[in-house]
């Protein structure tokens, strides 16, 4: 999965300006510290982690020649941070800002390098499964504030989680691009897949993207909203994707707490902790991610079994999971009325769970009944669709 992201080639826009962000960090880092702002000074210098963090990654995988500036950079940030106040940090910062800056310089080197299309890099962020986990995230940020979230909290929100999902998702299709020619016409057609992007330079672009995420929350709503979105990041590329996926049938089960990550981020952005109401939604999105995506699994079986991913349909057979489809749904529906009954939610979040729970359960008890690619079709939309209302109703609940 990893292979063929080694390049001679010179780093490309993304990575420039991660160095740069680097640089620019450790400039006003020292600006600020000379200046005697130390809460400042601290804030600043910290920004230059998260894009030092994305230039390590994307020298030990693709540019090698930037993994002794990259390291040299960061010994001496690290060093600095650590030094206490005076000679000793001021003599370390200085060099720093130094490496910084050649380090910027060493990735600028080289001539100009093909960015491609705007359109392509848009589809490496999977806009469209991106709504859900946006909407789910918003929700999160509503409950936690009561129904009552702050435009400049829902912006904040929305844009760092966005970034996290599509830095995410353009590393799946990096990690992906194998699997995704032999998935039939629509995943070969992906950027990476067919060629239109490097892997490397998609690399890059999810690396900036996830960088640029964790600094963005961490700097507008706070640290535990950024770790969150950056650990649903990472399981996902590196635990679903670059393991799980590929191991066997619970792949989906398991993984699916990476795609739950989302209203835990939205929670801590508005209450700077992880409480009752945000574990309830994760919850949720765990049990509804099997029912949701084995009805995929159902419709794409033979793409799937093309590219040897062992799916439950390819590795258990249609029937099987048909029948867990409705378990897991019966499970899902069961499990989202807990939360009124412990007090978390009230009545207008029960009536939803209740009737969007029934609902969903006919649909899978219909699958079950009378096989057909329209039933599964019908249990996989209209599971996008049980997600999206579940958790308005959620948000909307406080209100009443």
């Amino acid at each position: 999965m990893t292979e063929g992201l080694r390049t001679t080639d010179a780093p490309g826009g993304w990575l420039r300006a991660c160095a740069i962000a680097v640089a620019a960090a450790a400039l006003l880092a020292v600006a600020s510290g000379a200046s005697g702002a130390d809460s400042v000074h601290r804030v600043v210098a910290a920004l230059a982690a998260p894009p030092l963090a994305a230039l390590l990654v994307a020298a030990l995988l693709s540019h090698r020649k930037l993994v002794a500036p990259v390291a040299a950079t960061g010994a001496l940030l690290v060093a600095a941070a650590l030094a206490p106040p005076g000679p000793a940090h001021l003599g370390l910062a200085v060099p720093a800002l130094a490496a910084a800056s050649a380090l910027a310089a060493a990735t600028c080197r080289g001539g100009h390098v093909p960015a491609g299309s705007w359109r392509d890099y848009v589809t490496l962020t999977k806009p469209r499964i991106m709504v859900l986990l946006l909407l789910t995230g918003a929700c999160g940020a509503a409950v936690g504030a009561d129904g009552r979230p702050s435009a400049a909290l829902l912006t904040t929100t929305l844009v760092g989680l966005g970034l996290a999902c599509g830095g995410a998702s353009a590393l799946n299709h990096v990690l992906d691009r194998d699997i995704d020619r032999l998935m039939g016409p629509r995943t070969a057609a992906r950027p990476v897949a067919a060629g239109r992007i490097t892997a490397p330079r998609a690399l890059e672009f999810g690396l900036a993207l996830s960088a640029a995420s964790f600094t963005l929350l961490a700097a507008e709503a706070n640290v535990l909203t950024a770790v969150l979105a950056l650990v649903g990041n990472l399981f996902y590329v590196v635990v679903y994707t670059g393991y799980l996926k590929r191991r066997g049938p619970q792949n989906i089960v398991l993984g699916g707490a990476a795609g739950a990550v989302p209203p835990l981020v939205g929670y801590a952005a508005a209450t700077g902790s992880v409480a009752a109401p945000a574990l309830w939604l994760f919850v949720i999105v765990c049990l509804w991610t099997p029912p949701h995506f084995w009805a995929l699994a159902l419709l794409l079986k033979e793409h799937y079994a093309k590219a040897e991913v062992p799916m439950l349909p390819v590795v258990a057979g249609e029937t099987e999971t048909r029948r867990r489809i409705l378990g897991y749904t019966a499970i899902l529906v069961a499990a989202s009325v807990v939360p009124f009954a412990t007090g978390t939610f009230g009545p207008l979040y029960l009536a939803a769970a209740l009737v969007l729970g029934g609902l969903f359960l006919l649909l899978a008890w219909s699958l079950r009944r009378a096989p057909s690619r329209r039933g599964a079709a019908a249990v996989f939309h209209y599971s996008l669709l049980y997600l999206a209302l579940l958790f308005v109703a959620a948000a909307l609940d406080p209100l009443l």
